[in-house]
């Protein structure tokens, strides 16, 4: 008998001791060489998504540990630990370049005179003085990047340390020689210190950006109340949130906000949800509506029981969400995963042939080291690990800012390239709320008797169609139906009383062998109404007809879409009059009509095999195989965690402007990405030939390396100003 499949887990670890996206690279790969194991490091955040079968979460972090690093499992609980941890080693780090600044200031002065001078050494620093103000930032302030280098030499691989290290210890070891030798050599104490310094100030200001981009996830952090009020024996009583359990009863009073995601028992109230959902309007809330976690209640009290707390409320599935999409990778991030796998080694190699092949052609050693040493200052590759994950964090922030909830950065990248947009119309271009509008019974048959069958058929039918018709039986006497049958794209068939009902539209009835009068059907299908039949017993009982109001923003959102070429196809089960008068309104300009189920996945797989990159709105669940089809997937209106898991992309409001508004944060996240790899690439393939030219001092290669880092971020950080 076959040992069972073991079953595959997720944890997310924080890493640390990372110096740039060799690094990342490198632990990315260790992990991956473990059987059953798939993981992505994110370099900005420094985390890594592992997904893992067969091994055991010790043995992953064993394995980080074995490459040089350090890991830990994060978790919401760990969270403030984490902060509480990188703020410390933030302030310990501040310190440190407090001192190296003090100590090299003096070298860095010295340089300024030099340069004023008529070209002699008489406003060099004694060499002793220079030696001593050189020495501990090398070896006390600096002796970090020489841990870093032999962890990772030992781990088998190079990372910015290694070039940092070698780079200025070659400067200072060289520079010693000449001091505690005597002999007739210009001395670089300036370069080795000065390099470290600036290092460190990149360093300082990169971790300062880099907690800039995961703003949005900490405030939606602080959105989540500490404490709710309770009503226990007729006295409020204020409690920790941490404690409330499912069925609770809490009180949220005026101002307030709501602990926990519930049901309304009583109160009238309006609530703030734009938190949430990015909808400033607030939503008028009465007994029997749903209420969520850290939205706030306006004037008016609300007794509400708890139906989700922990980890089970919306806002918990939304930091879920947006955490695990910041540390995703986006494709575009192959190529620089690529290139800094065997970055360093590389830039090594071209040190050496600079150092040599300097020495050989200018006849003097000097200035061929300095050379070799402004190549290896030059070359971090932090820019490049920092380009992708930075942009990415900013854009998916922005985003759960505005209800638009991306599941992975592979999905933000597809976004992009939507040029086919399918939708549904009912809920999507409709507002899914839709009322019976005429009850026309045929001749003997009374208008009650047509409505209590049809709705006694539709009780329990989950389809806004279903409930209006059960919404205008209001007030009859309905029965239980049995023996009831779904005809796929047809309409609904089964027993009512004794007799044997069927309620179809006109063409699933006209396929059943029970065609309509066409001249009976046209005017209401040609207002945009949907029409169904109804037979009992096979006899004709009369028509219902339904209109289901367009949303508001439906054809400015359409119009928008088509400025941003992207073309509309509406793909529905209504007739071909009604779907012909709904796009008619809207602008929609392609459409089918009488759609089953599998023909919209199967029209999704006929764009993309057309070369079109195809977006599917629905409702996450009764749409899954258009859904799975397309290239991106988008759910309107997120209720439940159902719709977070369903879609790649979740929009909390049901507003079809806001696919434009996602199509549009993609675009700018990438192009984004895409200029700060343009910089990454073009700032190393440029400096690597400067240097090694001898065209770019130590001191300004390192100031360009710690610029580069920084300007990579703030670009990044630009995206804060995108607005839907």
């Amino acid at each position: 008998m076959n040992a069972p499949e073991p079953t595959e887990n997720t944890v997310e670890l924080a890493l640390e001791g990372m110096t740039c996206a060799a690094c990342a690279a490198r632990i990315e790969k260790g992990l991956n060489k473990l059987p059953g194991v798939t993981a992505a490091v994110n370099f900005a955040s420094e985390k890594a998504q592992v997904h893992y079968r067969g091994v055991t979460i010790e043995e992953l972090i064993a394995r980080v540990e074995k490459i040089g690093y350090q890991a830990s499992v994060s978790t919401s609980a760990t969270r403030e630990e984490e902060k509480a941890k990188k703020l410390a080693q933030y302030r310990a780090d501040r310190r440190q370049f407090i001192m190296a600044a003090l100590l090299t200031l003096p070298l860095l002065a010295q340089m300024g005179w030099m340069f004023t001078g008529d070209g002699h050494h008489h406003a060099e620093l004694p060499r002793w003085l220079q030696f001593a103000l050189a020495t501990p930032v090398q070896l006390w302030i600096g002796w970090r990047f020489y841990v870093g280098a032999w962890h990772a030499l030992r781990g088998g691989g190079g990372n910015m340390d290694v070039l940092v290290a070698i780079g200025t210890g070659a400067a200072w070891l060289f520079s010693s020689v000449v001091f505690l030798f005597g002999l007739d050599e210009h001395v670089y104490f300036e370069a080795s210190a000065t390099v470290i310094t600036l290092v460190l100030l990149g360093k300082l200001m990169e971790a300062r950006a880099k907690v800039r981009t995961s703003e949005a996830i900490e405030a939606l952090i602080r959105l989540q109340p500490q404490t709710a009020t309770v009503l226990v024996d007729g006295e409020y009583r204020t409690v920790a949130v941490d404690s409330l359990l499912p069925d609770d009863v809490f009180v949220v009073r005026g101002g307030e906000s709501v602990p926990v995601d519930g049901l309304v028992l009583e109160g009238d109230s309006s609530v703030n949800e734009s938190m949430l959902t990015g909808e400033s309007v607030p939503v008028h809330k009465q007994g029997g509506d749903r209420v969520l976690a850290a939205t706030v209640n306006g004037n008016g009290q609300l007794i509400c029981r708890a139906t989700g707390v922990g980890s089970h409320t919306l806002l918990a599935g939304i930091i879920r969400l947006v955490e695990a999409a910041q540390g995703s990778k986006a494709p575009v991030q192959r190529l620089a995963d690529q290139v800094a796998a065997v970055f360093v080694p590389v830039v090594m190699v071209i040190a050496v042939i600079t150092l040599f092949g300097n020495w050989w052609w200018q006849g003097e050693f000097t200035p061929a080291l300095i050379n070799a040493v402004a190549v290896l200052v030059i070359a971090c590759p932090c820019a490049l690990g920092l380009a992708t994950p930075t942009a990415i964090m900013v854009g998916t922030g922005k985003g759960a800012q505005q209800g638009i909830l991306i599941r992975n950065a592979a999905a933000l990248e597809l976004a992009e390239k939507i040029n086919v947009l399918a939708v549904d119309k009912t809920g999507t271009l409709t507002e899914g709320a839709p009322r019976v509008t005429d009850v026309l019974p045929a001749d003997g048959v009374d208008e009650n008797t047509l409505l209590m069958l049809a709705a006694s058929l539709e009780q329990g039918a989950t389809h806004p169609l279903a409930q209006a018709v059960v919404a205008r039986a209001t007030g009859l006497s309905l029965q239980a139906p049995t023996n009831v049958e779904v005809l796929v794209g047809k309409g609904l068939q089964g027993r009512v009383g004794e007799r044997h009902v069927l309620l179809a539209s006109p063409a699933g009835l006209a396929e059943l062998g029970h065609a309509l009068d066409d001249a009976l059907l046209a005017p209401l299908q040609s207002a945009g109404k949907t029409v169904v039949g109804l037979l009992a017993d096979q006899r004709f009982m009369g028509l219902l007809a339904i209109a289901d109001p367009l949303r508001a923003t439906t054809a400015d959102a359409v119009a928008k879409l088509q400025q941003m070429r992207v073309e509309v196809l509406m793909l529905t089960g209504d007739n071909q009059r009604t779907a012909a008068a709904i796009a008619q309104r809207v602008g929609i300009h392609h459409f089918e009509a009488e759609v089953l189920p599998q023909r919209k996945s199967a029209a999704i797989a006929e764009l993309r095999a057309r070369g079109r990159h195809v977006g599917m709105v629905g409702d996450g669940i009764n749409d899954a195989p258009a859904l799975a089809a397309a290239d991106v997937s988008f759910a309107m209106g997120a209720g439940s965690d159902v719709a977070l898991e369903a879609a790649d992309i979740t929009l909390m409001r049901d507003d079809l402007m806001d696919i434009a508004a996602a199509i549009s944060l993609s675009r700018a996240t990438l192009r984004k990405i895409r200029q700060n790899l343009f910089f990454a690439f073009i700032y190393n393939v440029l400096g690597i030939p400067l240097a090694a030219l001898g065209m770019l001092n130590p001191v300004i290669a390192g100031a360009a390396m710690a610029a580069s880092s920084v300007s990579v971020v703030s670009n990044s950080l630009l995206l804060k100003r995108w607005k839907p």
